[in-house]
């Protein structure tokens, strides 16, 4: 089920060009994924303090249309793969229903040695 997340742009997120600078919309999906975790019941810190981090592995990233100053966006996210120690997501970015930025993310559970770790069991039953 897709998960929906509100970003407002303020003017700091922009260009010269009042455009949004194209590195912020990978601050945006994860905020939206850091949400995402905490919709699911799970605290990142207690996760961390228990020796599991999740990192970014790989971003493969569509700009399709500009988001501007004061633009109301919608970032959406979706599970589309699970393995023992990796997910996969869609991020899109959305104004007003037309895609604007889409992405497929792969995030990796490892212990803060990076390691590899398998995903806890309770986001495993979750997902």
């Amino acid at each position: 089920m897709p998960y929906e997340f509100p970003v407002s742009v303020y003017y700091e997120d922009t260009d010269m060009g009042g455009i949004v600078y194209h590195a912020n919309y990978l601050r945006f999906i994860e905020r939206a994924r850091s949400h995402w975790v905490r919709s699911i019941g799970q605290d990142q810190n207690a996760l961390r303090e228990a020796g599991l981090i999740f990192a970014v592995s790989r971003i493969e990233a569509d700009y399709l249309a500009p988001a501007r100053f004061e633009d109301a966006l919608i970032v959406e996210t979706t599970v589309t793969a699970v393995s023992p120690a990796r997910l996969t997501l869609h991020q899109t970015v959305r104004r007003d229903g037309t895609d604007l930025f889409r992405a497929v993310v792969t995030v990796i559970c490892m212990t803060l040695a990076g390691k590899p770790q398998r995903l806890p069991a309770e986001i495993r039953a979750f997902l």
